[in-house]
């Protein structure tokens, strides 16, 4: 029995071990093995740690060393390029890491010391190897980026507009059945006519303001077709249906035609209005000239006024801001600039502003002059009140400056030529070839408008009265005309031929009968017939404050370009485009402009 236990008991004590001891036993190579893998990357941790520290201070004294020689920038391997090393050597061989990446690193520190000494050219051939092929695949992916966005976007257009086409059209439908539905007959169907049409009326109204259509509109253009389909099957009289539609669209084109009037109408307003800036800076500066001393408001070397070695400007106007960029452009485009002199007329109630402005900002070298149209004693009061008599609701056409042009050999009595601006030009070439410009005993040069292919072509026949008995005696319609802007006058051939007379007539004439439109373009081209030589297109391009389909090379190209046209480029309405050749003639950094809030 003793026996018998005592077995029993060498049993279990033999089983208990074997428990305990054959677990270690068997995982004992397992953790051997991950003992020695955490070991290698708590050491290959370490090594990055302190590879990353080399790096770091390896960058510094490099940038410090390329920044006192004043060399192109040193390219030093950075951290994932040490990374990469320390990866490639730990693969190949885990226990000689270290000493292959220190031979690395040395290398490379003796390379850079090497580009160091040879003032940067191998590092910059570095630059030009590495750098670029990572730009020019990043420029590549930019543009390829910025195609694809663009190309997106256009397509996300046209798939727009086709969709709003197609809901127009669908609500055009759909409002022509309404109207010949009545309420006996399908009161459901036209009970969902009008809550389609308001569905399709809401999500054009919110594609107009968000740019987009709501995500739904491709579904309500199914449900708007399936019910059209159903209407149609409901009204199967075709004249009714074509006489609805008929009147609806003529419907229409007279809403169009209304909304085009009112839109000329808004911008005719827009263009005879002065903005709030352009008033306050007015103010601003008569205010300032109105506290000067009398002998504070005389402008310097007044003696070359009358002086014909010089090359005298003249401009009539009633805008600050525009006469300055025609005198500022004029004078920076000219070779000698010292022998310019400038000739502003203005009215009185603009003159001190004017005035205030060339005192506080003189054209460089050039000579001004600021006169009032008031001190011309000789313009008789007949001539003003012959003006208000012309029908026109534009004062550019009955304003006395407008018409002041066919005085100039009256108004500068001692000179013998000069060139005429309008206030919406911008001069970019030196001008002093105008006068080599060979006039053959005629009066005056511009540039011609009669080509038929150019925007800017003006037609006699198409101002002018040429059905009227006088008109169809002196004048022929075929004649080319040409361009107010930028005008050469030989004013002694002027007097000689007595044009200013010839103007009074003219202008007291048509008074009487209609001659021409009311605009002081005709009137010139009457009054200077025959009389004018043509100048090369180069000299003058005009359609900016029309036309927006210039070419570009034309504009460039030109000496004078000029903003013809209601839209100038001071006001909003202005061609954004063309904005910018004005606009680089104004300080908009002055103190005044400022105060103003007159900006570009």
């Amino acid at each position: 029995m003793k026996q018998r236990h005592r077995r029993q008991r060498i049993l279990i004590l033999s089983l208990l071990s074997f428990s305990l001891f054959a677990p270690i036993v068997w995982l004992s190579p397992k953790l051997k093995t991950l003992n020695s893998i955490g070991l290698y990357e708590v050491r290959e941790d370490l090594a990055s740690v302190k590879y990353r520290t080399d790096d770091f201070k390896l960058n510094a004294i490099e940038q410090k060393r390329a920044e006192d020689l004043k060399g192109p920038k040193l390219i030093v391997l950075n951290e994932n390029e040490f990374s990469s090393v320390v990866s490639r050597s730990s693969d190949e061989n885990p226990d000689s890491n270290q000493s292959k990446v220190a031979q690395d690193v040395s290398k490379l520190l003796a390379t850079n010391d090497s580009e160091t000494n040879d003032e940067g050219k191998d590092g910059y051939q570095i630059q030009q190897k590495k750098m670029p092929i990572r730009s020019r695949k990043q420029e590549q992916f930019n543009q390829e980026a910025g195609r694809h966005h663009r190309n997106s976007q256009s397509q996300s257009h046209r798939v727009k507009d086709k969709k709003l086409k197609k809901i127009s059209y669908q609500l055009s439908r759909a409002k022509a059945y309404l109207s010949l539905a009545s309420p006996s007959t399908h009161p459901e169907l036209e009970k969902e006519l009008r809550m389609r049409i308001k569905e399709g009326e809401l999500a054009v109204g919110k594609a107009s303001k968000d740019s987009e259509l709501p995500r739904s509109a491709s579904q309500k253009i199914r449900s708007m077709e399936v019910l059209l389909a159903k209407a149609n099957h409901a009204f199967t009289d075709c004249f009714e249906i074509a006489e609805t539609l008929r009147a609806m669209a003529n419907d229409t084109e007279e809403q169009v035609q209304v909304e085009k009037n009112e839109e000329s109408y808004l911008i005719q307003l827009a263009g005879r209005t002065t903005p709030k800036g352009l008033h306050c800076l007015s103010i601003r500066l008569t205010t300032e000239y109105l506290l000067l001393q009398p002998e504070e408001r005389q402008f310097p070397n007044q003696h070359k006024l009358q002086d014909l070695d010089f090359y005298h400007y003249a401009v009539f106007s009633d805008e600050i801001l525009a006469c300055a960029v025609v005198v500022n452009s004029t004078t920076a485009s000219a070779k000698e600039p010292e022998k310019i002199v400038f000739h502003v007329v203005t009215d009185s109630l603009n003159l001190p502003a004017i005035s205030m402005w060339f005192l506080l900002n003189p054209p460089g070298k050039a000579t001004i002059d600021v006169q009032s149209i008031e001190n011309f004693e000789w313009l008789s009061t007949e001539y003003s009140s012959a003006l208000k008599e012309q029908k026109s609701n534009d004062p550019r056409y009955t304003s006395a400056l407008s018409h002041l042009r066919f005085y100039l050999a009256d108004i500068f009595p001692a000179l013998d030529k000069i060139v005429l601006f309008d206030h919406d030009v911008v001069v970019q070439r030196d001008l002093t070839g105008l006068w080599s410009v060979n006039l053959n005993g005629k009066v005056h040069a511009a540039v011609e408008t009669c080509h038929e292919s150019e925007a800017s072509f003006h037609s006699m026949h198409l101002f002018m009265n040429i059905l009227d008995q006088f008109s169809a005696k002196r004048l022929n319609a075929s004649v080319c005309t040409w361009a107010f802007g930028m005008n050469f006058f030989n004013l002694q051939e002027w007097r000689r031929q007595n044009l200013t007379n010839l103007y009074g007539d003219y202008l007291q004439l048509g008074l009487k009968r209609p001659l021409w439109k009311t605009k002081s373009l005709p009137l010139g081209w009457i009054t200077f017939y025959n009389q004018t030589v043509a100048l090369e297109k180069s000299w003058h391009a005009f359609g900016l404050g029309h036309n927006s389909g210039l070419s570009q090379g034309d504009i460039e190209h030109a000496a004078v370009i000029h903003f013809d046209g209601i839209m100038k480029p001071w006001l909003e309405i202005g061609i954004a485009e063309y904005k910018g050749y004005w606009s680089k003639h104004v300080q908009y950094d002055h103190p005044y402009l400022q105060e103003c809030n007159i900006h570009e």
